[in-house]
């Protein structure tokens, strides 16, 4: 069993109208609060630009397999999107590190909802993340679809 690190504060209090990725949360602040005995692990981070954040998307009731993903309109299978509705509810969100102050993080970018358990913390690394030839399968939206876009309430 994954035991949460700690806690995850933005200013989304409702699933509905909240950014659906980073890039649609541009300028959206947001706090990690990490669980006291892990506080040691924090160290170091500061240095780093973007970190990834997992979590378990506990608002989510129920698992789909196949679901009409937010910026799209044809039935795709959960793993082809970022549904919330996955078997284990996990969330990955790269987001703008801040500032580290003790046990909180500031963060940037965060399309997350409050009260989200931590899961895990990681670097963004661009010598290891950066891909610079990808493909994006069904997604066809340009950045500026994707930073209008917000949730509504299918995931429920």
């Amino acid at each position: 069993m994954i035991k949460p690190i700690g806690v995850i504060h933005s200013p989304f209090k409702e699933l509905e109208k909240m950014p659906i990725q980073p890039k649609s949360a541009v300028g959206k602040l947001g706090e990690v609060v990490v669980d006291d005995e892990y506080v040691a692990g924090l160290q170091d981070l500061e240095g780093f630009s973007h970190i990834y954040l997992l979590y378990r998307f506990h608002q989510c009731r129920k698992t789909k397999l196949k679901v009409i993903p937010f910026m799209d309109v044809v039935e795709r299978g959960v793993f082809a999107t970022r549904a919330p509705v996955r078997p284990n509810h996990i969330g990955l969100s790269v987001v703008k590190l801040q500032e580290v102050k003790g046990n909180t993080l500031i963060i940037e970018g965060v399309d997350i909802l409050d009260g989200t358990p931590l899961l895990d913390i990681k670097p963004y690394v661009a010598k290891f993340d950066q891909v610079t030839s990808s493909r994006d399968g069904w997604v066809m939206a340009g950045e500026a679809e994707i930073s209008k876009k917000r949730s509504d309430a299918r995931f429920r």
